[in-house]
């Protein structure tokens, strides 16, 4: 069995079990505030908030209580900016931003989560200019390949524009991880793995799984009432899960294996809101299946 796992890279690259330090750059998205459009992405609930204080020192030290129980003695830490598109400011605000993210001795990496339609010259610049002081990360929700799917959940770009950014941040030398839903209405596990393979040869360093799940106060979740589609059970989804592992390169590091929303909001699948009993299960099924990423290319 193996699957080459962000913890596995961290611990070969830093001796240690490094933890992320989820940051809020206050930033909006170009498909909420009219840009694009005004409802997000069809699976997005808004949770957050765009104006949330730009002062990251005192959000730092709040993220790090939270991980304090299990980080021990001298660890190490990933500023992640995480929620909604964080390079969508001024680029005078963003090096703020991630300048004082970085400049803590015991933040190893910088981790920036955005659009591939938000990156602009300037922008890719300071990214370049960051990255020969400390590691810098993009990600990138692409989603999917598929253009029935990127326009049911509104995703705003095509597939084009992925191509560019991801190839733009690679001549940059950011490291890249790209996200990736299994379940999308209409998907095939044929169509899943289609869009894995796609990410594994695109130049791109790192993938995100997620499951499609429902929240509440989304569109997706009218239409999930409406009976418009099923969420996929948990075998099902473990099944898609190891078919896109095998179908990308060994040396790409998996970020994470499914995504879950907040409990108080999670309409379906419900068993997604059990996260230790889904990555439990997960790792019983790649023991049983003898797991091998890379292994149908």
């Amino acid at each position: 069995m193996y699957w080459n796992s962000l913890n596995d890279y961290l611990r070969r690259h830093y001796g240690r079990k490094v933890y992320k330090l989820a940051l809020s750059s206050g930033c909006s998205c170009p498909n909420r505030d009219g840009t694009l459009g005004t409802r997000g992405c069809i699976f997005c609930d808004g949770a957050g908030t765009f104006a949330e204080t730009g002062d990251i020192p005192a959000q730092m030290a709040a993220a790090r209580r939270r991980v304090a129980a299990k980080a021990g003695s001298d660890p190490r830490f990933i500023a992640y900016f995480q929620s909604f598109t964080n390079t969508y400011a001024p680029v005078e605000r963003l090096r703020e931003l991630y300048t004082a993210a970085m400049a803590p001795e015991d933040v190893v990496a910088l981790s920036v989560a955005t659009r591939p339609d938000c990156l602009p010259e300037d922008v890719l610049a300071l990214l370049e200019e960051l990255n020969r002081q400390k590691p810098v990360w993009v990600e990138l929700g692409l989603q999917t390949i598929h253009p029935a799917s990127a326009v049911y959940i509104r995703r705003g770009y095509d597939l084009r524009v992925f191509d560019q950014a991801v190839r733009r941040l690679k001549e940059a030398g950011i490291t890249v991880v790209v996200h990736q839903i299994l379940g999308l209405p209409e998907e095939t596990e044929t169509m899943m793995a289609a869009t894995a393979r796609y990410i594994g040869v695109s130049g791109a360093d790192g993938i995100k799984f997620h499951l499609l799940h429902v929240l509440r106060n989304t569109d997706l979740a009218r239409d999930w009432a409406a009976g418009r589609f099923a969420c996929l059970e948990l075998e099902v989804y473990i099944a898609a899960l190891e078919t896109c592992l095998r179908n990308i390169p060994r040396s790409m590091v998996v970020h994470r294996l499914t995504g879950d929303g907040a409990k108080r909001d999670l309409l379906a699948p419900l068993w997604s809101g059990d996260k230790k009993r889904v990555l439990n299960a997960i790792h019983q099924a790649f023991l049983r299946d003898d797991l091998e990423q890379g292994s149908a290319l």
